[in-house]
């Protein structure tokens, strides 16, 4: 125990900024202000996805990696604890102050479309057992006797609404996996179907049955009956436009991440612009690895280092316009590109050998140490019981072994801002709990997995905005592009229609199958 707390105080630099973090916050902050002030001049709409629970953004995650980095940061990282202070400016007040407008307007708006949806499914549920003891209540000595088959409607009524039931629940009482922009049209079509269904059968019920007190208690029955089977045919309908009519694969979207490029391709069936972006954040939040910004500071570090090694001198004088010295400049640079690829050779290069080395020293120090707690677990079966170590007491025993070749490795890959100590432990006794190999446990850590295996305060944006030309809520067609923005990068998502496909057919007989062997002078046969 005494180990592992003593590798937690060297394991902090996990957890902490090197000096200047502070200014690749403001940096990063600054940068990406100017694209909201340009977005704020086209011509596109601009909507927002806003999913339920509220996490913090993996742009305002503290340990982001900055440019220039040394490699050894974490031993000459000085951490100051206590009381900060925070400077924000009247645009930053502005902006906060319209993101709770847009927040409350939207949990307004959700609620107040639950609640118009759960009004009018209990109006929907409550319609025919009216029907049914409004004349028993009202006029129930002058009803003719309801004999074997009226009762029998009872049965038939109850069955049905309980299946009818049953059948809502599953098709509506969902939990939302997101606040869309819009309302989903099919949706909004059928609550509008129901409600002019429902308010038909009641006006009928008025006038043919409520004001002439009629005595046929079988056919008001009957009456009750109809409604119940059209409501049935109705959820059918429901399944058919919710459910059944996107399965087939219409179209196909490809899907570009703006920093790095990396993409993905998937088809869709017949959705909406809102919901099609809304499959296309769930598929990738499963398949895209996790947005690491820090490797994208290597090549701006290139290119601001080339530009800074030029200087321009003015032999003409102070009276020589500026135009000169920009073509100049631009002359140099170009002259100095063509000798650039070397040095991005060797810096790739040296990179990958440094991060082979470390993955080796990685690997040896997890299987010795997995070899030291397997030979625990067959010494403490013969020991006391109170000596004996549940699991997380096991991989704080074995941690430290393995504590600084893990920590450098995941400098070196740049991934120490995903993986702090707590998480490391948890997954260590995780592995230990469920007589895994080092390998399933370095699997995590050598491969970058997706976006989902990591800690949701790492990496879950609280808010996606879809851009898109076209109404969103209006269907998929061939060519439609919309983006996906949230904080740090956008998704670019391309749509293309699947192309109609003929297939013909040709008969071959079997028969048909002859061949002949023809000899040459020169076969040896």
């Amino acid at each position: 125990m005494s180990a592992a707390m003593d590798t937690e105080s060297t394991y902090s630099g996990y957890s902490h900024y090197s000096g200047h973090s502070k200014k690749a916050h403001r940096q990063g902050r600054d940068r990406h202000k100017s694209p909201r002030s340009k977005d704020g001049s086209r011509s596109e709409k601009s909507v927002t996805i806003q999913t339920p629970p509220a996490e913090p953004l993996l742009g305002n995650d503290a340990s982001r990696a900055e440019e220039g980095q040394d490699d050894n940061w974490g031993e000459t990282t000085t951490a100051i604890t206590g009381t900060s202070e925070h400077s924000i400016s009247q645009e930053d007040i502005a902006r906060i102050s319209k993101d709770l407008e847009d927040s409350v307007g939207l949990d307004c708006k959700r609620y107040l479309g639950l609640t118009v949806a759960a009004v009018l499914g209990l109006l929907v549920f409550l319609t025919p057992i009216a029907f049914i003891l409004l004349p028993q209540i009202l006029w129930r000595d002058d009803l003719e006797p309801c004999g074997t088959v009226c009762e029998g409607l009872f049965i038939s009524v109850a069955f049905k609404l309980l299946i009818l039931l049953i059948g809502t629940w599953a098709l509506f009482f969902r939990q939302p996996k997101a606040d869309l922009p819009r309302v989903f049209v099919f949706r909004a079509l059928l609550l509008v179907l129901i409600f002019l269904f429902v308010f038909s059968y009641w006006l009928f019920y008025g006038v043919r049955i409520l004001d002439s007190k009629d005595t046929n208690y079988q056919g008001i029955v009957q009456y009750a009956v109809s409604l119940v089977d059209a409501l049935l045919f109705i959820h059918y309908l429901a399944i058919v436009l919710l459910e059944l009519r996107q399965l087939q694969p219409t179209f196909t979207v490809k899907v570009v991440r703006s920093t790095d490029g990396e993409s993905r391709y998937y088809s869709l069936g017949h959705l909406s612009i809102q919901r099609a972006a809304l499959v296309v954040l769930e598929n990738y939040y499963r398949d895209f690895t996790v947005y690491n910004p820090a490797l994208l500071t290597a090549s701006k570090s290139r290119a601001a280092k080339h530009m800074a090694g030029l200087k321009v001198y003015n032999v003409d004088g102070p009276g020589n316009n500026a135009s000169g010295q920009s073509r100049a400049m631009i002359a140099a640079a170009a002259r100095r590109r063509d000798s650039s690829h070397n040095e991005l050779y060797y810096e790739e290069a040296d990179h990958e050998r440094r991060v082979r080395k470390r993955r080796a020293r990685l690997v040896v120090a997890v299987e010795e140490a997995f070899t030291h707690i397997k030979r625990l677990q067959a010494e403490e079966q013969q020991k006391a019981p109170g000596e004996m170590m549940d699991p997380r007491e096991a991989a704080q025993a074995i941690f430290p072994s393995m504590a600084r070749a893990l920590q450098k490795y995941l400098r070196t890959t740049r991934q120490q801002q995903y993986h702090s100590m707590e998480s490391i432990l948890q997954h260590l006794s995780f592995c230990i709990t469920n007589n895994m190999t080092p390998k399933a446990f370095l699997e995590r850590y050598l491969n970058p997995g997706p976006t989902l295996q990591y800690d949701r305060d790492r990496w879950f944006a609280k808010q996606w905005t879809l851009v898109s030309e076209e109404a969103v809520t209006s269907g998929l067609q061939d060519g439609v592009v919309f983006v996906l923005k949230c904080l740090d990068f956008s998704l670019v998502v391309n749509v293309k229609k699947i192309p109609f496909i003929k297939l013909s057919e040709e008969f071959i007989d079997p028969k048909s199958h002859k061949f002949v062997l023809r000899l040459q002078s020169e076969t040896s046969v």
